[in-house]
């Protein structure tokens, strides 16, 4: 049996549109919020926090939903569909609020936007799983990350060329081109991929080829019945699972930090303009899709943990780094490659350490809560690092970000299992399958 990659990658369209509006979530609002409201840095944290603080609602509530729904198109189509016109909707609207510095305006579409991109994000994540046979998700998954990066890479290049320099440049060609690439993605998803056909081929071919090769594929729910999903996890993991958790906080506290106020930074400390910033982003970005495929071959040599590690150490060494840099210099690009490598050493291991330690347990529970910690310091660190901006200087970023790498480390080092080496890939593919 073998991946239908083309199908594939227009399944993965969904994401890619979820990714580009993500990117420019990040860079553009906090700069809105202000260059034209003039918030101060705590504030726009507490703003810049709430789609996290929403997330952690509306992803599993929303998740849930679509999987009872049953309509001529679909499970998960219609929430993808109407989700994109909503946020498509309600993202215009913000260009048209800054312009007028109306902020009853901007945060009323602003909340409204979050909201609709919470309506489809878990649909979209779910149409791979429910379109594609077990034992091939692996690689689909790592086709869906890589059209995460395309769409992210697409919104740093618009951000380049579109933004202009001044206290209020005119974002409205940004969000156009951003809407734009969000429509036509899912209009070629909608217009390509009929839900329940393929779903049914997929069975089909299941059946097809268990048929044929003359065995039965195990069930998720069929281990759960034999009670395998209803082991306890052993004192001992649990351990390991609480000190890897707590890893994951850090480091998303430190890394979220760094990407929430980097474009104010740049603006304030190396005294940047316009969209110069997504230079430093878009490096980061490009260097880790290309580490993929080395970082899986480390990984099968020295195991998990090792490479998470380092990865942390790395990280951390161009944080401290970026402590001593007042103005923005060329090498400032090799320090963000670096950033970029070891942030995807840290995601592409992180998470099958969790599947790990979960066997025999319910592997269900525990992706949701390596989601509820990534969250959860993503709703933190942009308060406090904001306050630390806000009330003693924008210097304090980077020092941030440094001592959270730091208390990564430490924990990261008391994890003893889940280190389990992966299988030799057999795909160039298999080597970009992290999470989201």
């Amino acid at each position: 049996m073998k991946l239908n990659y083309k199908r594939t990658f227009l399944i993965g369209l969904a994401f890619l549109s979820i990714s580009a509006f993500w990117q420019m979530y990040d860079n553009i609002i906090p700069l809105m919020l202000q260059g034209t409201f003039h918030l101060g840095e705590t504030v726009t944290g507490v703003i810049m926090a709430a789609d996290n603080v929403l997330a952690l609602f509306l992803l599993p509530i929303f998740g849930s939903i679509s999987d009872k729904v049953d309509t001529r198109v679909g499970k998960r189509m219609p929430f993808i569909a109407g989700g994109t016109l909503l946020a498509v909707l309600f993202l215009m609207l913000l260009p048209t609020a800054d312009k007028t510095a109306n902020l009853v305006l901007f945060v009323g579409a602003l909340f409204a936007l979050l909201i609709s991109m919470g309506l489809y994000r878990s649909p979209a994540v779910a149409l791979m799983p429910d379109l594609t046979p077990n034992k091939l998700r692996s690689k689909g998954n790592a086709v869906i990350n890589l059209m995460g990066a395309v769409g992210g890479v697409y919104t740093l290049i618009m951000i380049k060329i579109l933004v202009g320099k001044g206290e209020r440049p005119d974002y409205q060609p940004l969000f156009i081109s951003v809407a734009a690439l969000m429509v036509i993605a899912v209009g070629i998803l909608l217009i390509t991929i009929n839900e329940k056909k393929v779903k049914a081929k997929v069975e089909a071919e299941i059946r097809e080829y268990e048929e044929g090769a003359g065995v039965i594929v195990e069930t998720e729910d069929a281990a759960e019945q034999e009670g395998g999903g209803r082991a306890p996890m052993p004192k001992e993991v649990k351990r390991s699972m609480m000190f890897l958790l707590a890893s994951i906080f850090l480091w998303f506290t430190a890394y979220n930090a760094v990407t929430t106020a980097f474009s104010r930074y740049t603006k304030v400390v190396w005294k940047l303009e316009g969209g110069g910033f997504a230079d430093c982003l878009m490096v980061a970005t490009v260097a880790a899709i290309i580490s993929y495929i080395p970082i899986g071959n480390i990984s099968s040599k020295i195991g998990r943990k090792k490479t998470i590690l380092g990865g942390i150490v790395l990280m951390s060494i161009c944080y401290l780094g970026a402590v001593f840099a007042s103005a923005y210099h060329p090498v400032i690009n090799i320090a963000f490659a670096a950033i970029g490598v070891a942030w995807a050493a840290i995601n592409v291991n992180s998470y099958p350490m969790i599947v790990e330690m979960s066997k025999g347990c319910d592997i269900g529970k525990f992706t949701g809560t390596y989601y509820t910690f990534s969250m959860t310091a993503q709703i933190f660190t942009p308060v406090l690092s904001g306050l630390l901006l806000e009330n003693i200087s924008y210097r304090t970023l980077f020092p941030y970000a440094f001592f959270f790498s730091l208390l990564a480390f430490v924990t990261m080092s008391q994890v003893r299992h889940g280190d389990a080496r992966p299988d030799k890939k057999k795909s160039i593919l298999e080597n970009f399958d992290v999470d989201d």
